[in-house]
């Protein structure tokens, strides 16, 4: 079976940027239900279909298989009117790579951090650029930006909270 076990964080300050080169990803959303979600995604000229099960808030089932890029571009235009547009930066550290989401369009201003872990207990150094956890914050995955986008989000401030957690 396989599984994905990782570990997201909100992203502090501008420490993290230089160093890695940033992707640019395209990716939509057959189904955004936490127990059951499909995405399509593109990178570059490259594109899959993953499907995803939800076990806990940082262990999932997940299946990838690589499709035809003018396949996932027309489940793009037809299939998934829930889109996420992000640059991703891939940071070797301490054996580790972290995976730093820039989002773009109606997430702009988000910068999210993931790491992946062979085990929910194994240890790794926290990068000074990492803010606070938001694992368990459903939230935070792109599932759920993909329907209710970062820039719409009420400002706490202004007496209005983010919307409630899945």
């Amino acid at each position: 079976m396989a599984y994905e076990i990782e570990r997201r964080f909100k992203v502090n300050g501008e420490r993290w940027r230089g160093l890695a080169p940033g992707i640019w990803y395209r990716q939509g959303y057959v189904s955004v239900e936490p127990q059951r979600t499909v995405r399509v995604r593109v990178v570059g000229e490259q594109a899959w279909l993953t499907l995803k099960g939800q076990i806990s808030s940082m262990r999932r089932h997940e299946f990838e298989y690589p499709v035809p890029l003018a396949d996932a571009e027309a489940m793009l235009t037809h299939l998934c009117a829930m889109q996420v547009e992000k640059k991703r930066y891939r940071i070797e550290l301490d054996g580790f790579i972290w995976e730093v989401d820039e989002f773009f369009g109606d997430n702009a201003g988000l910068i999210l951090a993931e790491i992946e872990l062979p085990d929910e207990h194994t240890p790794f150094t926290r990068p000074d650029w990492l803010g606070e956890e938001v694992t368990d914050d459903g939230r935070y995955t792109n599932a759920w930006l993909s329907q209710h986008p970062y820039t719409q989000w009420a400002d706490p401030a202004q007496g209005s909270p983010v919307p409630p957690a899945p």
